[in-house]
């Protein structure tokens, strides 16, 4: 069977599913790094000194009331003077929210507070969207700020991962019957070529070409299992390539002659058989 007149290698499923994969990722814990800044742990923090409140409130009610004595009006007459509890930093609480907040009117109505203090805030926090248990520390604006950090990085690296997939997608390494083509464009002649580098062809599916000559000088990095692949359903496009490009041509090529050569041992140097 003759040898074809041109291979062409393009990025394989396993490096695009990879890539996509990659860029979920990072954007997914964008998303999740931008919701706890922007709004999670400030809602999170309303919450917590929320809750704190009522019991506050809770305990104050059954001290005062520990006589019996305690009426509708004087609670409410002490009830509604007080403050929630909130920190002054305003970093820490939702976008928006106003200090100083009073008490609820939950906790100012006088038969409503002889129940349970945390039952009146379960019923609270259900009407309002708040957690019916809160964290035991409420977030710092350190760890705010953090959160604002994590999510440009995770952004950064979703926009890189993004920007090298699209940009392989539109790439592939060819060859044909007088040249190589690399994924980035450069064209060189067989001719040029003088050193076939294939000591992680076999385990990593990488080749470094070595060119000088017309099309100047420089290295072709072969990815086989980017562009390419080597799965035998697909005839191994990448291994195809290889036999192509050595069947043209009469450099050098450093390989290992057999398994359990190691780095620092001597090159072995052949020809195509």
């Amino acid at each position: 069977m003759s040898a074809p007149e041109s291979i062409v290698c393009k990025p394989t499923p396993w490096f695009l599913l990879r890539g996509t994969v990659m860029v979920a990722m990072f954007s997914i814990f964008a998303v999740l790094f931008f919701m706890d800044g922007s709004t999670g742990y400030r809602k999170k923090n309303e919450s917590f000194y929320l809750y704190n409140t009522f019991k506050v409130a809770g305990d104050e009610f059954n001290r005062m009331n520990a006589s019996g004595t305690l009426t509708a009006s004087s609670w409410k007459a002490y009830a509604s003077r007080q403050d929630v509890m909130f920190p002054s930093d305003p970093a820490v609480l939702p976008a928006g929210f106003k200090l100083p907040m009073k008490w609820p009117s939950e906790l100012q109505d006088f038969d409503r507070m002889k129940q349970q203090w945390n039952l009146l805030w379960r019923e609270y926090s259900k009407e309002h969207g708040l957690d019916a248990q809160p964290d035991e520390e409420p977030y710092t604006a350190s760890k705010i700020s953090g959160q604002w950090w994590a999510f440009g990085c995770c952004a950064s690296l979703a926009a890189i991962a993004g920007f090298f997939l699209a940009r392989t997608m539109t790439r592939s390494i060819s060859a044909d019957a007088t040249s190589l083509k690399s994924q980035d464009g450069k064209r060189v002649p067989f001719s040029d070529l003088k050193k076939i580098d294939l000591r992680k062809w076999d385990s990593k599916g990488l080749a470094f070409i070595d060119y000088e000559g017309e099309s100047g000088k420089g290295r072709i990095r072969v990815d086989g299992l980017t562009y390419g692949g080597f799965k035998k359903e697909s005839g191994e496009p990448a291994e195809a390539l290889m036999r192509h490009i050595r069947s043209h041509f009469s450099g050098e090529i450093t390989e290992y002659a057999a398994a359990g050569i190691s780095e620092s041992s001597p090159e072995v140097t052949g020809t195509e058989e």
